[in-house]
């Protein structure tokens, strides 16, 4: 055996505590340390933290001994092991295995049976230590390492290979949560990952480092602090020059003590200030490292803390332990006068510490939360052992206790203890959250400030506010990122690994980054498109609906143009009448007599055909727009070109072709020209709908943030033929009436017919010329309002001037003023 560990073993048996009692617990605590001197020669220093907790445990049993609801008539035991190295710690598990009443352990195939010398055991306080401890242990199904205190490693709980093992302090799996939790709460997406290079720090650290991975955090650098170095090593000083290089305002450091130390000494040399300093439990309320010179400089210091002990279980346990160190002191003396070593009925001399005037009168913070614990996992073998004797009556039935019975009882106790509930999940861990502090670098002593809790089931982290004082110069939380948040609406562009560092790009028209997750999970490294009735503008961060425009029935301009065709259709209305009452007279005549009635009542159909143009387009709207428009317009210029025609005839070519004007009256010429100019224009009108029938439609492509709700226009080809059917025929008209331009003045409407068909020819071509630039309810208001121009201009060509001959000049509408008329227009031809 290497002489450190040999010197250790030895003075685990000088210091070891032994107590007799029915059932024994063994405890395995680091009371030495091997440690090199200046010389050669090693030796075991006396460490007085694992004293702490050796006295906690004899402090937890004998206040079990002395009490009568748990345990009566039963006395528990102990043997206290120094666990200085691994080698001692193998040692005194061995120890705690050997068959009861003997020295051996025994390799069986079954150890349903079997006695070992202790029931359970408490501890290791380290990692390393009990993840061998726990492995012996585990094949034996002891509770021992399974009450253990600091372990908190995240593999113990892998019942497959650690059966027997339970502890009071939390895993380092809700350890991580808690540090994830925290970073997320500040807004830290952009940190360094420092662990000590041993289990505790390599498994926290790839637990951490996985949790980041799959979050908006970003780990700039991840490295290993070296073990057993000090403020001189080269690799910490590179360490500690990677973290200034990779520029991080926010460091995890999830390490054991023994390494932070001299870590942060270098921190210190280097003049890292101002940083954000995330501590694993292990090193967070450690006295030492706060007392490194200089380390008020460093920045602020956040870390975690197991959940506060209740000061009651302290003060006690203070109080009991003064009273040990006074008793250790008088039975030392009595000794030293007998010149020997004595006996007592409760302990032995030998059972005491020899170095026991060497500690303090109080334990530090980090030993008071260790003792708790220690405290804690006695207890609750207490109670696991109260249950399986059938203490609940008052009376515990002494039988044989089997370790494996005892374990499936601790799994199952739930009690509390000083206000803290005592119970164990399904993986042996403790139901336990963490309290989280913040260095107080205010006073000359060691302090710090409860600023916040992590509670489990459910996972949930607190922070107050107003209990932190951050050491920066503002006295402000610090940022920690690589790239500065994108404005509201921009997207990130990767530019390199780490998904934090990127630059922004505004999202386009149509698009919107989605960080909400509504539609889809949140994205901020592209914009998503908007659905097809949704709009976006430049920089958006969610879509809206589109607005639905038409022509609706309830708008200012609506009520104008509806007002104007009502009152258009009641002057045709008011013309017909007036005509009708007037039917004999040579006004009415000259007009075209009953062919006057199918005029108005083919304006009036025209007239009515704007409608259509109001309100939500619907299938028969759109069906009737074109056609009725057409065929009645087709119908009144037809009329229109038969009447010119017809006063032509009378006076020009009848003279020298009489027989012209005969056949065309014996012919029925009118009523034929119009039929066939009606049907000519309704076939066309039919042949087009048939090919492409004019539907409604939603026009997306009008506006970006509109929807047109308008009716699908008709092929190109077919629609420019119906027009130019009726231009053709307009133009007819505008050349028959203009022949007739030196007729009597009676028969004579060129001026008139020439103003309203050159007004009706620009009223179409400006509704033609602005089809492509209005949309929506402005196009289909255009259209109504050329219609209602071209029927106006019409109208009040045609019909106008004559009723108001037959209201105002009622002179003029008699037969001798036309028959005068007449004479004049032959006089002039004989004179020409």
């Amino acid at each position: 055996m290497p002489l450190p560990a040999l010197l250790c073993l030895c003075a685990a048996a000088a210091a070891s505590f032994t107590r007799r009692g029915d059932y024994r617990l063994a405890g395995l605590f680091p009371m030495h340390s091997a440690a090199p001197r200046a010389a050669a020669r090693p030796a075991a220093t006396f460490k007085s933290h694992g004293y702490c907790l050796s006295q906690a445990m004899r402090f937890a049993v004998e206040e079990i001994n002395n009490s009568s609801a748990l345990l009566p008539n039963v006395t528990l035991g102990y043997d206290i092991h120094d666990t200085c190295s691994e080698s001692a710690s193998l040692h005194a598990t061995l120890r705690a295995l050997a068959r009861k009443g003997g020295r051996e352990v025994e390799v069986l195939p079954t150890f349903r049976r079997y006695q070992p010398e202790a029931v359970a055991v408490i501890g290791p306080d380290s990692t390393e230590l009990a993840l061998t401890a726990a492995a012996v242990l585990g094949v034996f199904l002891v509770p021992e390492v399974s009450i253990s205190y600091e372990a908190s490693l995240e593999m113990l709980s892998l019942k497959r290979f650690y059966p027997s093992f339970l502890r009071t302090i939390p895993s380092d799996r809700q350890q991580v949560k808690a540090i994830f939790l925290l970073l997320q709460q500040f807004g830290w997406a952009w940190v360094a990952l420092l662990g000590s290079d041993n289990a505790y720090g390599r498994d926290g650290l790839d637990a951490l480092y996985k949790l980041l991975s799959a979050s908006d955090v970003c780990v700039a650098y991840r490295g290993v602090i070296p073990v057993n170095k000090d403020a001189s090593s080269p690799e910490l000083h590179n360490l500690v020059r990677i973290l200034t290089d990779v520029r991080v305002n926010v460091t995890v450091v999830f390490s054991n003590r023994r390494s932070a130390r001299p870590f942060f000494e270098v921190v210190v040399r280097r003049n890292v200030t101002g940083m954000v300093w995330v501590g694993s439990e292990d090193w967070s309320l450690s006295q030492t490292i706060w007392e490194v010179p200089g380390i008020q400089r460093i920045g602020s210091v956040i870390g975690m803390s197991v959940e506060k002990t209740e000061p009651t279980m302290l003060e006690r346990f203070k109080s009991w332990k003064t009273a040990e160190e006074s008793a250790a002191a008088d039975c030392a003396g009595s000794t030293e006068a007998e010149g020997g070593i004595g006996g007592s009925a409760q302990l032995d001399c030998t059972q005491r510490c020899t170095g026991c005037h060497l500690l303090t009168t109080a334990p530090n913070t980090y030993d008071a939360q260790a003792s708790f614990n220690v405290y804690s996992a006695v207890y609750a073998v207490a109670h696991g052992l109260h249950d399986l004797l059938g203490c609940a009556s008052g009376v515990c039935s002494k039988g044989t206790v089997y370790p494996w019975q005892l374990l499936q009882k601790i799994k199952q106790v739930n009690f509390t203890l000083y206000k803290s509930r005592i119970s164990f999940d399904a993986n042996g861990d403790i139901h336990k959250g963490y309290d989280i502090i913040m260095w107080n670098w205010s006073g000359l002593s060691w302090a710090f400030n409860v600023i916040g809790t992590f509670r489990v089931n459910p996972d949930r982290l607190s922070i107050d506010q107003g209990k932190i004082l951050w050491h920066t110069k503002d006295h402000q939380a610090p940022t920690s990122v690589c790239s500065e948040a994108c404005q509201p609406g921009e997207k990130r562009l990767q530019q390199s690994h780490h998904r934090c560092c990127f630059s922004c790009v505004a999202c386009p028209s149509g698009t919107f980054l989605n960080r909400s997750g509504q539609y889809a999970p949140g994205d901020l490294y592209s914009c998503q498109s908007c659905g097809v009735d949704e709009w976006a503008p430049v920089r958006s961060e969610a879509c809206f609906n589109r607005t639905i425009e038409f022509l609706s029935w309830s708008e200012p301009i609506s009520w104008v143009l509806l007002t104007s065709t009502v009152l258009l259709m009641l002057l045709m209305a008011g013309l017909a009448v007036l005509f009708a009452l007037n039917a004999s007279t040579p006004v009415v005549k000259s007009a075209g007599g009953k062919m006057c009635f199918l005029m108005l009542g083919s304006l009036a159909c025209a007239c009515s055909s704007l409608f259509c143009y109001f309100g939500e387009p619907a299938w028969h709207t759109c069906l009737l727009r074109l056609p009725l428009f057409a065929i009645s317009f087709t119908v009144f210029l037809s009329c229109v070109a038969t009447r010119s025609f017809q006063i032509i005839c009378i006076f020009k070519l009848n003279v020298r072709w009489p027989a012209l004007y005969e056949a065309w009256l014996r012919r029925r010429g009118p009523v034929l020209f119009v039929s066939a100019s009606t049907v000519a224009q309704a076939v066309l009108c039919l042949a087009v709908e048939a090919a492409s029938p004019t539907v409604p439609r939603r026009d997306y492509g009008a506006s970006a943030e509109r929807v047109v709700l308008e009716c699908a226009p008709s092929t190109e080809a077919g629609r420019s033929a119906a027009i130019a059917y009726t231009v053709l025929l307009s133009a007819c008209c505008f050349a028959l009436s203009y022949a007739g331009k030196d007729l009597p003045a009676s028969y004579n409407e060129a001026k008139c017919l020439t103003c309203s068909l050159l007004l009706h020819l620009a009223c179409s071509a400006a509704v033609f010329c602005t089809q492509g630039v209005f949309r929506g309810r402005s196009e289909a208001a255009a259209q109504v309002l050329g219609g209602l121009c071209t029927l106006a201009a019409l109208l009040g060509g045609y019909f106008l001037p004559k009723a108001f001959v037959i209201l105002l000049r009622p002179r003029l509408n008699t037969p001798e003023h036309f028959q005068m008329a007449i004479q004049r227009y032959t006089r002039r031809l004989a004179e020409a």
